[in-house]
Formats: structure tokens, sequence, C-alpha cells
């Protein structure tokens, strides 16, 4: 479980393709803190620590996660948004993000408004997934409030402080992202269905 509240971001060292799987070595201030088996979350994408090294790390991502997100688009040099699992008794700065990413949208358009900017995604429909307004939504692993919702597009804020410190500051229009939507708002747009 995490927060939507990125701790820093790493930089993708190697991506070695075995069968099916990806095995994606990063570098990161956190390496030092992290253990194997635990759990981080990598532009939104819960995957799990299987090596470190030095200040390096490796993660493995399978077809099924491969397939269901902006991994296919990785490459070396590329900055990933990274947050750790959020341990029980901490404050719940964002909202509650399982790293489970629902489907990818893209970049429609950036916008500077003096000091911030406003991103506009967009997304497939066929998924059913929603937002609303003033809801919550992951946009590669950062816990943002939604703005200007629409049927299959919104936008954000974002403040020049989370513009420096995730990987916003290289998106363009067309950037592929993994958006997850909100957990309690997928429940009530489920039984909604099945009560039809």
């Amino acid at each position: 479980m995490f927060t939507g509240i990125i701790e820093t971001l790493g930089t993708i060292r190697e991506l070695q393709k075995t069968g099916d799987n990806v095995h994606i070595t990063i570098e990161s201030t956190i390496t030092p803190e992290l253990k194997i088996d635990q759990s981080v979350a990598h532009n939104g994408v819960c995957l799990t620590v299987v090596a470190i090294q030095e200040n390096q790390y490796t993660v493995t991502a399978i077809r099924e996660t491969i397939e269901k997100t902006n991994l296919s688009d990785w490459k070396t040099g590329d900055l990933v948004n990274l947050e750790r699992a959020m341990k029980l008794g901490d404050r719940l700065d964002g909202h509650i993000v399982q790293g489970h990413v629902d489907q990818t949208g893209s970049c429609k358009n950036v916008e500077s408004a003096n000091g911030s900017w406003y991103f506009t995604f967009e997304y497939d429909p066929e998924w059913n997934n929603l937002t609303i307004e003033k809801g919550s939504i992951t946009v590669n692993g950062v816990s943002l409030t939604v703005v200007n919702s629409k049927r299959n597009e919104f936008s954000v804020a974002i403040i020049p402080y989370t513009y420096e410190h995730t990987n916003f500051k290289t998106f363009v229009p067309g950037s592929k992202i993994n958006l997850e939507f909100d957990v309690i708002g997928k429940y009530v747009s489920r039984l909604h269905a099945l009560q039809k």
C-alpha cells in the first residue's frame, strides 16, 4: 500500500529481458535503505526488489505488468518516480494507492500558469474508469486532485515542488503515463454496474 507521495527519483541504468520478463536496474539515493523482497512503487507500479548492489537495485516485471503499464516504453536514462510502501501508523499525506496500475493514458496538454502548471491527460473510456471533480487520481505514482473531470479526460494542477521532484518535468504532449484510479471510486462504480 502506498500514499502517492513520491520520495525521490531513480534513474534506469539497465534493462535486461529474460523470456517475457524484464529486469530493471535503477540507481537511487534510497537504495542503501532497501531490502530484498521489499515493495517499491515505480511510476506507480508496485515491483519487488530482487537484488541490491551499492547504489543500484533490480526489480523484475512480468509480461502482465509490461502490457498494462508504460513500462514497455522505459529506456536507459529515464527518470522514474519512486515510493516505498507506507508504514502502519504513518500519516496518509496523499490517498490510498495500491500500486496496481488500472490503465495507461497520455499527456494531452501542458499549460504554464505563472508559477505552476496544468497537465491534461486523456485515457481510453472503454475500461469504464472514471474521475470526479476534486477526487483523487494517481499519475505515474503521484497522488493528485482532479480538476476539469470529463468522461475520458481530466487535468491536474502541479506546484513547483512536485514539478521539480517528480518526472512530471519530462512530460510533453503524447507522453504515455500510468493511471491508478481511486480505489473507493472503483468499488462504487463496480457496485453500481452490478445493480443494473
